[in-house]
């Protein structure tokens, strides 16, 4: 017998995020970031710890400084592991690694042949916040991934100054400051391309990125 009983959504589940940092200014200040977006953050300074809580709580992203876990432990093999599941296969984890300025050019060289996402320390908070906001969106973890604008490009400024030239209100409509898909596309390839011109290389897992 059918259930007249409406079906409930899905209650969308929390964000959480598991750090690895054995360094505590280090480990507070990713924390401050990462919890301005009101994610749930835990931090760990060990791979023991980090084990256990990935093995006892459910997790969105890892944060790891390679240089703790290494290439070669357990640790980074399970990450990697978790990391590389298909969202269609299950996959409901994604793992960003930190990589400190003056570590081996190793981990690097690993990171990018088994296709693992890094950033270099020191990094651009907004750059780390974007990458976090990517992998997160990847598993499913928020609705839609968080842009960082840094600047106005031509098609906002555009749209400003015809919204100030066709309104006697003070304020504007809405609809002339929102963004079309098409403005979007655009923003992005500009950023795309004044990344690769004038900041050094950081890697979500492409070795060409």
């Amino acid at each position: 017998m059918e259930s007249n009983t409406p079906t409930q959504p899905e209650t969308p589940r929390q964000v959480a995020i598991l750090v690895l940092e054995e360094d505590a200014d280090n480990a507070a200040a990713v924390r401050q970031l990462l919890d301005s977006e009101g994610w749930r953050v835990n931090i760990v300074t060990d791979t023991d710890l980090l084990l256990n809580e990935l093995r006892n709580g459910e997790w969105s992203l890892v944060v790891a400084n390679v240089a703790v876990t290494g290439i070669d432990s357990a640790a980074f093999t399970t990450l990697r592991e978790l990391a590389s599941v298909p969202v269609e296969e299950g996959g409901r984890i994604r793992v960003l690694f930190i990589v400190p300025e003056m570590a081996d050019i190793k981990y690097m060289q690993t990171l990018e042949r088994v296709r693992l996402p890094y950033v270099v320390r020191p990094f651009n908070f907004h750059d780390l916040i974007q990458k976090v906001s990517d992998l997160l969106f990847e598993v499913r973890a928020i609705a839609v991934p968080l842009r960082q604008v840094g600047r106005e490009f031509g098609v906002v400024r555009k749209k400003k100054a015809e919204a100030s030239r066709t309104t006697n209100s003070m304020f504007a409509s809405r609809e002339s400051y929102s963004y079309s898909e098409e403005e979007v596309a655009e923003y992005e390839r500009q950023e795309a391309s004044s990344s690769r011109r004038h900041k050094p290389r950081t890697n979500l897992g492409d070795p060409n990125g």
